[in-house]
C-alpha cells in the first residue's frame, strides 16, 4: 500500500533502538519513500514528539518500541485517521507477535512497505486505551521492582531471573470478575486482561484476538504458586493441560477488583489498581501487518 505522507519515531532507549532506526531510515530512503523521521532516547519526550508529527497529518505512522511504547503512544493515535506501521524493539513484543509482524528489522520494515492494513481492537483499562495485555499479579510485581535498564542489558534472560527473585516473594489473591448477583470470585495466581493471545512473549491466553470484538479475562486459579508455574510451562510447550488451571470470561465490557487491591501492568508498565473496568475498544484503529497474516 502507498502512503503518500508518512512519520516514524523511534524509542531509542529500547534494545537496538538507534540501530533499527538507521536500518529503517535507510531502507525508505532505498524506496523513495519520504518518512519525517525522529530517534527519541528520552522516553518522557515520545508523546509530545509524536502531537509534532501528527500535527503535519501523515497517512502513515511508525512506532518503533516495545510493547510499553506502542501502548503509551496508540491513544494518541486513534481516531486521527492515520495507520499504524510497527518495529518492535521490545523483549517481548507480544503485540507484534498476535499481528504476525516479523521480529527482525527487515521483515518489520517489509510488513510496512509490502503489507496491508488490518482493522483491529484495543483493549482498555477504564479510559486508557492499550495494544496488547493488561496483567494483575506477579507481572505488576515484576515491573514495579526491576532494576532500570535491566531489560535492555540483558534481555529476556536477565527479566526472567529477577522474576525467579519476586515469585519468592509473591501470594495467591482473590479476584473478583463482574458486578452484583453475577460477580464471579475465583482465588487466583495470576489475571490476564487480554486483547490478543501473547504475554510477555508467550502464548497464553488462546481464546483472545486482535479482532475479535471482545475482551478476554484469563484467570490462572489456585490457591498455590507453582499452579502459575505449571501453567507457564504448560504455555511455553503448547500442552493441553495449559488450559485445566485458568478459567475465562469474555466480553465488551468486565468490572475486575481483587482482594486486596493490586496493581495492574497495562504492557509491561504499572499504570493502575484494581478495581476497574477492562473493555474492547472494537475496530479502532488500521495496523500494517504482512499480506499473509490478513
Amino acid at each position: 500500500m502507498a502512503f503518500t505522507s508518512a512519520a516514524m519515531v523511534v524509542n531509542t532507549k529500547s534494545r537496538h533502538g538507534q540501530d533499527w532506526f538507521d536500518r529503517a531510515c535507510a531502507r525508505f530512503g532505498e524506496q523513495d519513500m519520504p518518512v519525517d523521521a525522529h530517534a527519541v532516547d528520552d522516553p518522557d519526550r515520545l508523546e509530545a514528539v509524536l502531537d509534532e508529527m501528527l500535527a503535519k497529518k501523515p497517512e502513515l505512522v511508525i512506532l518503533g518500541g516495545g510493547d510499553g511504547t506502542i501502548s503509551g503512544l496508540v491513544d494518541t493515535l486513534v481516531g486521527k485517521g492515520v495507520t499504524l506501521g510497527v518495529l518492535p524493539l521490545g523483549t517481548a513484543n507480544s503485540f507484534a507477535r498476535s499481528l504476525g509482524i516479523p521480529l527482525d528489522v527487515d521483515g518489520a520494515i517489509d510488513a510496512i512497505l509490502q503489507g496491508t492494513p488490518k482493522r483491529i481492537d484495543l483493549g482498555m483499562i477504564d479510559d486508557d486505551y492499550y495494544a496488547s495485555t493488561a496483567a494483575i499479579g506477579l507481572s505488576p510485581q515484576i515491573a514495579q521492582t526491576v532494576p532500570h535498564n535491566a531489560k535492555r542489558w540483558f534481555g529476556r534472560m536477565g527479566y526472567l531471573s529477577w522474576a525467579v527473585l519476586q515469585f519468592v516473594k509473591f501470594k495467591p489473591f482473590t479476584v473478583i470478575v463482574g458486578e452484583g448477583a453475577n460477580a464471579q470470585r475465583v482465588l487466583a495466581v495470576e489475571v490476564r486482561i487480554s486483547n490478543g493471545p501473547f504475554h510477555g512473549g508467550t502464548e497464553l491466553v488462546d481464546e483472545a484476538s486482535v479482532a475479535s470484538g471482545e475482551i478476554v479475562v484469563q484467570v490462572v486459579k489456585g490457591p498455590t504458586k507453582s499452579r502459575l508455574v505449571r501453567n507457564w510451562a504448560a504455555s511455553v510447550l503448547r500442552l493441553e493441560a495449559r488450559r485445566e488451571d485458568t478459567v475465562t470470561f469474555r466480553g465488551k465490557s468486565l468490572r475486575v477488583a481483587t482482594e486486596p487491591s493490586l496493581p495492574i501492568s497495562i504492557d509491561g508498565e504499572v499504570l493502575a489498581n484494581t478495581p476497574v473496568t477492562a473493555k474492547v475498544a472494537a475496530a479502532v484503529i488500521d495496523v500494517m501487518v504482512p499480506r499473509e497474516t490478513e
